[in-house]
């Protein structure tokens, strides 16, 4: 299991996780839009908020694997599924992108309004690690107490890397895939929001550079592709992170490359730490044991429960 390309691919092929324990909770956001959120309660005073990756959701095996190993090792679960991703298709034009913080701050603040839980670890996946990253820099000691540890896996912290490196032939599947679910999305959008946005042409998208320029940048207030990489790139908000956080990115994993792993940054930090384990792929990390956890949610547990 060390090719990069069956650790990506076997968990959502063939990992089947029942994800019927969870219990669903909408809220509404400060733009009259929803998020569902996903709980899996055991009535711990710890919660673990899981972003998951592009395209997505909480049902994902990598986040339902997480939210299983977590509650067997004393932790409630807030699961929660970014614009769109959840099964039904969000109220307002834009989505999500990968530096879009204001939606897990409305999560968070959910939580913790609960007055229930006396610490919150953050955990992501993906662009959700590194919407977390984000997140983490830009609140800095603003962040709230009850937030004590994050822990992020296969994080694309230089958008611009690994877009270069998910536009190669040799990840060709993974890129066909990502632009036919995204262009779902968009025609949908067409029938929420005839003439406000279209889909002429949309076979000549051939990468990450095509798409965001075309729809994220301008749908989220950026200039262009290249803008929006740049101002959402979580390496740069490294710096900045107050909490004990772990990063972790394999060394094979194909959606990853170059500044996406922010040895230099790290390095200077004295809260941040990156690991690169050598195999893993993307957000895969298979194991098999007789407790049936991937190496990735027992590293969570224990870098949580206070093995650093």
């Amino acid at each position: 299991m060390r090719n990069a390309h069956i650790q990506t691919l076997y968990p959502p092929l063939f990992r089947k996780l029942d994800s019927s324990f969870y219990q669903r909770e909408r809220i509404t956001t400060n733009d009259h839009d929803f998020l569902d959120l996903d709980w899996s309660g055991t009535g711990s005073p710890n919660l673990a908020i899981i972003s998951h990756g592009l395209e997505g959701s909480s049902r994902r095996p990598y986040v339902v694997g997480m939210a299983r190993a977590l509650n067997q090792n004393g932790w409630d679960v807030l699961a929660w599924n970014f614009r769109s991703c959840s099964g039904e298709i969000n109220r307002q034009l834009c989505f999500y992108h990968s530096g879009s913080t204001d939606d897990l701050e409305r999560v968070i603040q959910h939580a913790t309004d609960k007055n229930i839980y006396s610490r919150i670890a953050l955990i992501g996946f993906s662009l959700g690690g590194n919407v977390t990253l984000v997140y983490l820099g830009k609140k800095g000691l603003q962040l709230a107490s009850e937030i004590v540890k994050s822990v992020v896996f296969s994080v694309p912290c230089d958008l611009r890397a690994s877009s270069l490196e998910l536009a190669r032939p040799g990840n060709m599947i993974y890129m066909k895939r990502f632009l036919a679910l995204l262009h779902k999305k968009i025609q949908a959008k067409m029938r929420l929001f005839p003439g406000q946005i279209n889909d002429h042409g949309y076979r000549l998208i051939k990468n990450f550079h095509d798409y965001d320029a075309r729809y994220t940048a301008p749908l989220h207030g950026f200039k262009n592709a290249e803008d929006y990489w740049a101002t959402c790139s979580s390496r740069q908000y490294i710096s900045s992170i107050k909490i004990p956080t772990l990063i972790v990115n394999a060394l094979n994993d194909p959606f990853l490359a170059g500044g996406c792993y922010p040895w230099e940054e790290t390095s200077r930090s004295t809260t941040v730490t990156l690991e690169t384990p050598k195999s893993g792929g993307h957000t895969g990390f298979v194991d098999f044991n007789k407790n049936h956890l991937y190496w990735s949610e027992k590293r969570a547990v224990e870098f949580l429960n206070g093995k650093i």
